[in-house]
């Protein structure tokens, strides 16, 4: 397979999101809160706060932005509608500060000497910029979303890829752990790679083990990088 170029879904292909925004939830809003659950309804609301904006009810909005909006309704059904509003832009940023999977640095590092690295995620510029300071993603520029003022898996997100990169979309490889994102994906000429990540939820089995039609299967980005010869 050609690949001169690798993009990736980020929330839960590079980083964990669901350990990282519990961790934010316990310093912030302490032990009396099921911050693993939390988590999980916070995320819940995340595809449909998109589809608002996806389906022309919402003009184009941040993802920083939409987390703001959905996290009153997960405070109050979490019965902390008396967190201030300091406290909420702080738990905002929550998403700002996950961290990668062990494998996701050493992977990149390896993938970084002979392809073009860079996330195709649905979270907005400022997002991706300090999850990469943080923990050292090796991108090379950042895509996605707020670039061209669409959500996955709208197609101009996919296209954007490949027309901002100079290059045919067989010569991209989109990775994702999620199958959706890769058949969309797939859908507009880019090749795929899924990665399996059993622990985005916990433990609890959401996506299948396998992603039927992708070009590449893999268990870690050590794994990606050796398959593409890096």
């Amino acid at each position: 397979m050609e690949a001169r170029a690798l993009v990736f879904d980020v929330f839960g292909t590079v980083v964990d999101w669901r350990g990282g925004v519990a961790r934010e939830v316990r310093r912030l809003l302490g032990p009396s809160v099921d911050a693993p659950a939390f988590a999980d309804d916070w995320r819940g609301r995340y595809v449909p706060s998109m589809e608002r904006v996806r389906s022309g009810e919402l003009p184009w909005t941040p993802l920083d932005a939409l987390h703001r909006a959905s996290l009153d309704d997960v405070l109050g059904d979490a019965g902390r509608a008396d967190v201030p509003v300091g406290v909420r832009e702080e738990l905002v940023l929550a998403w700002h500060r996950l961290d990668p999977w062990p494998d996701v640095v050493p992977g990149l590092r390896r993938l970084a000497r002979s392809h073009v690295l860079a996330p195709l995620s649905n979270g907005n510029i400022a997002l991706q910029v300090d999850l990469a300071r943080r923990s050292g993603l090796p991108w090379d520029c950042v895509l996605g979303a707020e670039v061209v003022r669409r959500y996955k898996p709208d197609p101009e997100v996919y296209d954007s890829a490949a027309e901002l990169l100079a290059l045919p979309p067989s010569s991209v490889v989109m990775v994702a752990a999620h199958v959706d994102d890769l058949a969309a994906a797939r859908a507009r000429g880019l090749r795929t790679a899924y990665v399996h990540r059993p622990d985005e939820f916990g433990g609890r089995v959401v996506p299948p083990p396998t992603a039927p039609d992708a070009d590449l299967s893999v268990a870690s980005f050590e794994e990606l990088a050796a398959a593409l010869g890096a």
